[in-house]
């Protein structure tokens, strides 16, 4: 007789690229750890899970705008409701290598869909779309493995 060691099944975490119109405001002070009233945000990330088991994570990302360009990145983040990622000003976007980027789908078009699978160790993370200025309107999430 033998025994089997169960197969641990990948989470699948749906993601939606969201933005009002396309409009990017070069004022607006958004981006994670900042004080701000996310209801007024013109962009977003939208997760159907904000919570997941450690191990193999899908995300399955659709871009939903209708003429605008988005991106998601994951990065770790130390604690989801004060970290404040490396933000470079004057080129309107997340140092990614600072923030210690683990892994994208890169910039989708309208309507288009892409995924990204990375094994993740239990922490927080942060996923954001860092094409310049789409951050600091609000798009961003965060995910918590467990």
């Amino acid at each position: 007789m033998t025994a089997s060691v169960p197969a641990f099944a990948n989470t699948t975490v749906n993601v939606k690229l969201w933005d009002k119109d396309g409009a990017v405001n070069p004022d607006a002070k958004m981006g994670m750890g900042m004080p701000a009233n996310m209801s007024m945000a013109t962009m977003a990330i939208k997760l159907d899970k904000t919570v997941v088991p450690a191990g193999e994570v899908t995300f399955k990302v659709s871009n939903t705008s209708k003429d605008t360009v988005h991106e998601m990145i994951v990065v770790p983040a130390a604690d989801a409701k004060k970290t404040a990622l490396p933000y470079v000003k004057n080129e309107n976007r997340v140092n990614e290598d600072a923030a210690g980027h683990l892994g994208e789908v890169s910039e989708l078009d309208p309507g288009k869909t892409g995924s990204l699978t990375l094994d993740l160790k239990p922490g927080s993370y942060a996923v954001f779309c860092n094409i310049p200025g789409h951050f600091m309107n609000g798009m961003w999430a965060t995910i918590l493995v467990k």
